[in-house]
């Protein structure tokens, strides 16, 4: 009798301990996942380097942007994944630059003309986030699920989307349909060709405010991808009033496929100061629900501008750069890049660190606790955000890689050095300490530095049926 005394008090015992060791662990994992910031990474699409104020312009106002640089910390040296933006997002969301990614140009620059996606072998950040317990959205252009297959975001790791997955529908600003999950619903009363109904913009902003107040109470991923300024240049007229009446000359706008309002000076400076005012009442709720301090906001560009034109430039939107999007010259493909987190990234301070869309993904796993559970190409730039430079590991070189009508085009970036390579042209080479705008190709100056910059172009890819890197021409559908 005695002897089951013992036994049963024994086995309470262990339930005791065993419950009591649970609630310790139930505690420490709610404390690890309260102690992980939340992340919103805000991507505009075909923003230029010097179209927002910290980077010198002076006519288009970019208010609340400008103070995320003042508080946080402004990267000079910030590359996309690419000069588009498919290649660019799919590099973004993978860690992979373009010789390894599985999306290396625009959906039709294919061998075969036949759009390709991103795959359901490829690890994307919000799967990645997903494993260290964060609810993760995508609000806007997604444009990697062309095929409407494994490439949509809730098949890569995104629990919400609302938005675009191709690319010809994000053209417009007064879409038909818009996806939400995987469910394509129609906008009512809305004219892609007449501009008429609601402006997909004011949408974007109310669905990314809506994910907020619904996810706050636990970690959460927002990847926040505006449409804005990529063309159709078109906005609401309420917008345009701060632009009109200021003297400038006009830019007259020819309506085709993009159906542009017809001042494109006063439109474009009119929509990117409309989406920085959105990002300002973001950060006004962020503050409203007590998220600054433990938010971390990201705000770049997915390549260089479009609009302003470089034989008569009015915004001067590269900056000191050569060339805008679809070059790899820095303008196409160096943008604005600034990152945001109270009490952690120190207010006002700058970074000449060389970093790359690719070196996302296992910034935010390091920030979320985890490791990158694929190769990929990315360093992570946490301890350079985190004040920690001591600790930061560098990029040996920077890989690019795009083939469109003046394809194929690859270009690398080690220390101050630059090597652009035209198809079967001699490789151009630019010390950008010396030469930022890139004008004095010193390639005959220096041969061994020439040498070294095009055997990593040589060596830095690996071979994709649909990527080749030979001439090719735009097929017809």
């Amino acid at each position: 009798m005695k002897l089951k005394l013992i036994i049963l008090n024994i086995l309470c015992m262990v339930l005791i301990l065993g419950t009591i060791s649970c609630k310790i662990k139930q505690v420490d994992v709610e404390k690890e996942v309260a102690s992980k910031p939340n992340i919103i990474f805000i991507l505009a699409d075909d923003l230029g380097y010097g179209d927002v104020g910290f980077n010198g312009q002076d006519k288009i106002k970019t208010p609340n942007i400008d103070k995320l640089a003042a508080n946080g910390m402004v990267f000079t040296n910030h590359y996309t994944g690419s000069t588009v933006c498919g290649p660019s997002r799919a590099v973004l969301m993978t860690g992979k630059h373009t010789g390894h990614a599985t999306v290396r140009g625009n959906p039709r620059w294919t061998a075969s003309g036949n759009p390709v996606d991103i795959n359901a072998e490829d690890v994307t950040v919000a799967e990645e986030l997903k494993r260290a317990g964060y609810t993760t959205g995508i609000i806007g252009k997604w444009g990697l699920a062309e095929n409407l297959g494994d490439g949509l975001p809730n098949k890569q790791g995104f629990d919400y989307f609302y938005g675009f997955n191709q690319h010809s529908p994000a053209h417009h600003y007064y879409p038909k349909t818009i996806f939400e999950n995987e469910n394509e619903l129609t906008i009512e009363g809305n004219d892609p060709q007449t501009k008429e109904g609601q402006h997909i913009h004011y949408l974007i902003t109310e669905k990314a405010t809506e994910f907020i107040d619904k996810n706050h109470k636990a970690p959460f991923f927002l990847y926040l991808s505006y449409t804005i300024p990529h063309f159709e240049l078109t906005i609401l007229e309420k917008e345009k009033e701060q632009y009109k009446n200021l003297g400038w000359p006009k830019r007259k706008m020819t309506p085709g496929h993009y159906r542009h309002d017809e001042d494109g000076h006063i439109t474009y400076a009119a929509m990117v100061s409309t989406m920085d005012r959105d990002i300002g009442n973001l950060l006004k709720q962020l503050e409203s629900l007590g998220l600054a301090d433990n938010t971390l906001i990201v705000f770049t560009s997915d390549n260089g501008h479009e609009y302003d034109d470089l034989q008569n430039e009015f915004f001067n939107s590269n900056g000191d750069f050569k060339g805008h999007k679809r070059d790899l010259y820095e303008g196409g493909i160096r943008t604005p890049f600034v990152a945001y987190w109270p009490n952690k990234i120190k207010a006002g301070s700058k970074t000449n660190h060389i970093s790359a869309f690719w070196d996302f993904l296992p910034t935010a796993c390091e920030l979320a606790g985890i490791r990158p559970s694929d190769k990929i190409d990315g360093i992570s730039y946490a301890p350079t955000l985190l004040g920690n430079d001591n600790q930061q590991e560098k990029h040996n070189y920077l890989y690019w890689e795009f083939n469109e009508r003046q394809g194929p085009i690859q270009a690398v970036r080690k220390d101050n050095w630059k090597a652009v390579k035209f198809d079967k042209k001699p490789v151009e080479l630019y010390d950008l300490n010396q030469d930022i705008s890139e004008q004095i190709n010193v390639a005959e100056q220096y041969p061994e530095k020439a040498q070294e910059l095009l055997h990593f172009i040589n060596n830095s890819r690996t071979e994709h049926p649909e990527f080749p890197l030979v001439k090719k021409t735009l097929k017809k559908k």
